[in-house]
């Protein structure tokens, strides 16, 4: 494989992490193509232009550019308004590859189904295979609702199940992730491939817990049981404060010891109430030991992890987990929810704790378990090291590309209606 075009529509790799619709799923686009890039392969990435002051293309690493794609206006539309904007982008996606000369791209590779979308259109166009990524699916999120959120809509279980009918090859984050495809989208399962996506260890490593505390201004004796992520029913950042609430009524001398960081921004029906966390935070008593802290880049977000008691993911769903990695990475315990690609990624009592539900007192246990029991977090995060050094990106890419050849021998003639 020489040449990749990828699609990620809806939100673009050089996004900032942590808030509107940018999380794990741009982590991974753009951690893939550096390593794919890294390998020799030229990727390009097509995304949805959000500002007419972005230039039309960006290098983001050797080998790695990024195209945006003007499909609709700039600004104030929600993610929700994107598949009226379809056309209009596979529009430009395909005259940029018609100023090529033919056969320049080997394969496609889309990212959630709105750019599977696209991908089908192109590799009809380009007669070469698709492979795509679903990184969330309607169904596994309609089944485990957050209070709060809105069911995914029918268009989007429908385009969903074009793009798994149409793909030559599906990649899976877990093995649970593939059953999930055969057993709700009726996918073939040899054309389901599971690769596990990685952590940056150069980045996300272990610190001094003392420095790192200084530098982010945290009490060096403090219990830090940090959040990070988008701030949004899904990921069910009241799930920590709730229990944090537990936490303080079983023991109130916590209290003058403890930090709780909420290190991220309002994104999808989030926004909708972005101060509902603070309103929450203020109703269980807790502005005193509640900090909310704004998106941050990644080298600072490894100094949050390293400064971390543990890490809570308290999700509701998640098809692999990218922050429970990296703050293992760090060699930080995470408390975690029994759901989604979690269970892959935390070995549970190993690395970390699995949760079973969102009852807040059984979190509350976990943590207390973390914070008291005697052996426990130095356990865990040695734990955690060994759990994380099982994800690399350097292996993601590689298993890609074998993907990808793989998608090249199984490329139908003709696609499923």
């Amino acid at each position: 494989m020489d040449r990749v075009a990828m699609i990620s529509l809806h939100t673009s790799p050089l996004d900032q992490p942590g808030t509107g619709d940018a999380g794990g799923m741009n982590v991974y686009v753009l951690e893939l193509a550096r390593r794919l890039g890294q390998q020799g392969v030229e990727v390009d990435i097509f995304t949805r232009a959000t500002s007419s002051s972005l230039p039309a293309t960006v290098e983001a690493a050797p080998g790695v550019l990024v195209r945006h794609v003007a499909a609709g206006p700039y600004e104030g539309l929600a993610k929700a308004d994107l598949p009226a904007q379809l056309c209009a982008f596979a529009r430009e996606v395909l005259r940029a590859e018609a100023c090529q000369p033919v056969g320049h791209y080997d394969v496609v590779h889309s990212h959630y189904w709105l750019s599977g979308q696209v991908g089908m259109l192109a590799r009809d166009r380009w007669q070469v295979p698709l492979v795509h990524s679903m990184h969330t699916m309607a169904k596994v999120k309609n089944a485990a609702l957050a209070t709060g959120d809105a069911p995914e809509p029918t268009a989007r279980l429908i385009g969903e199940q074009q793009v798994v009918a149409a793909a030559d090859v599906l990649v899976a984050n877990t093995a649970q992730e593939a059953g999930q495809l055969v057993d709700l989208y009726e996918a073939d399962p040899a054309r389901v491939e599971v690769v596990h996506p990685g952590v940056d260890l150069g980045v996300f490593r272990p610190q001094d817990v003392a420095g790192a505390r200084r530098q982010l201004g945290l009490p060096l004796d403090a219990h830090v049981l940090l959040f990070a992520g988008r701030i949004q029913p899904l990921k069910a950042p009241d799930v920590l404060l709730r229990a944090v609430a537990v936490l303080l009524e079983l023991d109130p001398g916590l209290r003058s010891r403890l930090v709780v960081p909420v290190v991220g921004g309002p994104s999808g029906s989030g926004l909708e109430h972005p101060e509902s966390l603070a309103l929450l935070a203020d109703e269980l008593g807790l502005r005193d030991v509640v900090r909310f802290v704004p998106p941050v880049d990644r080298s600072t977000l490894a100094c949050w992890y390293a400064a971390a008691t543990l890490v809570a993911v308290p999700s509701h769903n998640e098809s692999f987990g990218l922050v429970a990695v990296e703050a293992q990475a760090a060699g930080t315990p995470v408390v975690a929810a029994a759901v989604g690609g979690l269970t892959t990624v935390v070995a549970d009592e190993s690395s970390g704790l699995l949760v079973q539900g969102h009852d807040p007192r059984d979190w509350a246990h976990a943590l207390r378990r973390v914070l008291e029991e005697p052996g426990l977090r130095e356990r865990l995060g040695r734990g955690a090291l060994a759990q994380a050094a099982h994800f690399a990106w350097e292996r993601t890419a590689s298993e890609t590309l074998e993907t990808y050849g793989r998608a090249a021998s199984l490329m139908r003639t003709e696609v499923p209606a």
